[in-house]
């Protein structure tokens, strides 16, 4: 299942940037043979971290300039460290895939019953606030096992900042360069590893899958002006989203 998410940069929904190559020669800093002055990565960490809230709040289609303004650095320097928005958003959207899959195999490694893996791995993932900055082809999962992909539906990152809105939007098959999947398929793996033993063990509902999952981790990471608010919202979704998943004795 593929997305066709608008704030998604047309040239990354081509394949014209991949997670491969934002690791190397798509990452302005990645060519770098010498370290950065303290003030440049300083002013590089304050990029990538104002780029998180920003897409995390706006979604991948906030403009340059805003990543700047947040990051109180000129669009200039920005531009110094990521020659382009396409270049930003693979390293982004590479690092929280790579955060999430961290989470998933520690959850698998220190929890021995399946649904208290499952549950940490969810609990953790949303607190960490990573679903709002999933990538299309992490939540490009959602086909049935017959084969029809019609009725597959992901939520889209919101448009308007502050309406907390979450729109359906159905699958578009564009094609995604194969190495564009590969931090994707490390994240769906070990998820698909959380979900296979909590539905082994009975303890997860047969018909939920590992883009389910996903789904959950997705939508039940509000972003909301108050940090307070925030956590108490996320906290309340993920415990019925949770009753939702969790297999009942007939």
């Amino acid at each position: 299942m593929h997305v066709q998410d608008p704030h998604w940069p047309s040239a990354v929904a081509a394949g014209g940037v991949t997670m491969s190559a934002a690791a190397g020669n798509g990452r302005g800093e990645g060519a770098r043979t010498t370290p950065l002055r303290v003030d440049a990565q300083r002013n590089l960490e304050h990029v990538l971290r104002a780029a998180r809230e920003v897409f995390g709040e706006l979604g991948y289609g906030a403009p340059m300039e805003d990543v700047a303004r947040r990051a109180r650095v000129g669009v200039g320097t920005v531009y110094r460290r990521f020659p382009s928005k396409d270049v930003l958003v693979r390293r982004i959207a590479e690092e929280e895939t790579s955060r999430l899959t961290e989470q998933a195999r520690a959850a698998l490694g220190q929890e021995d019953e399946p649904w208290s893996a499952l549950s940490r791995f969810l609990r953790t993932s949303v607190a960490s606030g990573a679903g709002r900055l999933l990538p299309p082809q992490v939540l490009r999962v959602g086909v049935a096992e017959d084969g029809a992909t019609d009725q597959a539906r992901v939520p889209q990152q919101r448009t308007q900042p502050g309406t907390g809105e979450l729109r359906l939007v159905p699958e578009q098959p564009t094609p995604v360069a194969a190495e564009d999947d590969a931090g994707a398929a490390a994240l769906l793996d070990v998820v698909g590893q959380l979900v296979e033993r909590a539905r082994a063990a009975g303890e997860l509902r047969t018909d939920v899958s590992v883009s389910d999952v996903l789904l959950v981790i997705a939508t039940a990471a509000p972003s909301l002006p108050d940090a307070a608010q925030q956590a108490a919202a996320s906290a309340r979704l993920l415990d019925i989203l949770l009753e939702g998943l969790r297999s009942r004795p007939a």
